[in-house]
């Protein structure tokens, strides 16, 4: 069996996990794996952790659960992307097919703000993003936070991409990619680390997204897929600048 997270995905100490390896021969292309391992070793030098065992043991237990309800989450390369229209962080529209129209959607789904390996990949992705677009592709992240959350994320970090709010949990559902945080683990996300959830997504909104990425083809099929219930494991830029490459042209 696989190693196991140790938490479902707070800012705290881990043990080393390197991530799955994506073949590329542009050496400048940046890298996920790279900054997950500089990350992990900086939180090493900080210290030990503030859980207990009986705090692990909730953790450990969740992750196991989620593994055996979703074994296989999100689509399949071949299937098609269902369309959605979701808000942005400033509360305007945006539809999949209307993006499409327009060229190939990397499409991100991660669970919100508060999640330090999002960050780390949705900071690759922003470096990467100029060889996207070369590809005449756009880039789009999904997440069941708040447009006001996703609003001070692009103010602070810049990002320069569409950040659309799944309200309903609906677009999550349609991608096989959601599930609910139990309630033990939302406790101690709250009691413990000081996340509540539900100042993210809403009250009564402990949904999450199995974080996955999608390379979609104008005609709205996926021609790359990547998700993992390990929230450490994300599709490195390489392999989606690979998926991009390998779209038929129009």
């Amino acid at each position: 069996m696989r190693q196991l997270p140790v938490a479902l995905g707070v800012l705290t100490l881990l043990p080393a996990l390197q991530a799955p390896a994506q073949a590329d021969a542009d050496a400048s292309v940046p890298s996920y794996g790279q900054a997950l391992e500089a990350f992990q070793a900086t939180q090493a030098k900080g210290g030990g952790s503030p859980l207990t065992p009986a705090d692990r043991g909730v953790m450990e237990q969740a992750a196991r659960d989620l593994e055996v309800a979703i074994p296989d989450p999100g689509l399949k390369v071949g299937e098609t992307a269902p369309d959605f229209t979701l808000p942005n962080a400033n509360g305007r529209e945006v539809r999949l097919s209307d993006l499409l129209a327009q060229g190939p959607v990397v499409l991100v789904f991660y669970r919100g703000a508060w999640c330090p390996y999002c960050n780390l990949h949705l900071h690759a992705l922003q470096k990467t993003l100029p060889m996207i677009e070369a590809r005449e592709a756009r880039l789009v992240a999904v997440t069941p936070q708040l447009p006001d959350k996703s609003r001070g994320q692009v103010e602070k970090d810049g990002y320069p991409f569409e950040i659309l709010s799944d309200l309903d949990d609906q677009v999550m559902k349609r991608y096989r990619l959601y599930f609910q945080v139990p309630a033990a683990l939302s406790a101690l996300y709250r009691e413990r680390l000081g996340l509540n959830l539900a100042e993210f997504n809403g009250p009564g909104r402990d949904g999450l997204p199995v974080p996955a990425t999608y390379v979609i083809d104008r005609q709205g099929i996926v021609r790359g897929a990547f998700a993992d219930t390990d929230y450490r494991k994300r599709m490195e830029p390489a392999a989606i600048l690979e998926a991009l490459a390998g779209l038929p042209t129009p």
